[in-house]
């Protein structure tokens, strides 16, 4: 077990751990739609199944919006 932060929250998770599974814990509205960062650095989605957490890390999961005329 370790903690991670997820959008500035910190969680208490069992490792291993994959970003995929991480979001299903979270209950991301929308995964399809959800860019994420692992210590600011962007993931690309094919990744996210391949994709370790680990002790320590800062999650965040971003959704960009269109709109505007």
């Amino acid at each position: 077990m370790g903690k991670i932060k997820v959008n500035d929250e910190t969680q208490e998770v069992n490792f291993p751990l994959t970003l995929t599974e991480l979001i299903g814990i979270n209950k991301v509205l929308q995964p399809d739609m959800v860019s994420a960062q692992i210590n600011g650095a962007f993931i690309d989605r094919e990744n996210f199944d391949a994709t370790a957490i680990n002790d320590g890390d800062e999650v965040d999961f971003l959704y960009f919006m269109g709109g505007g005329q």
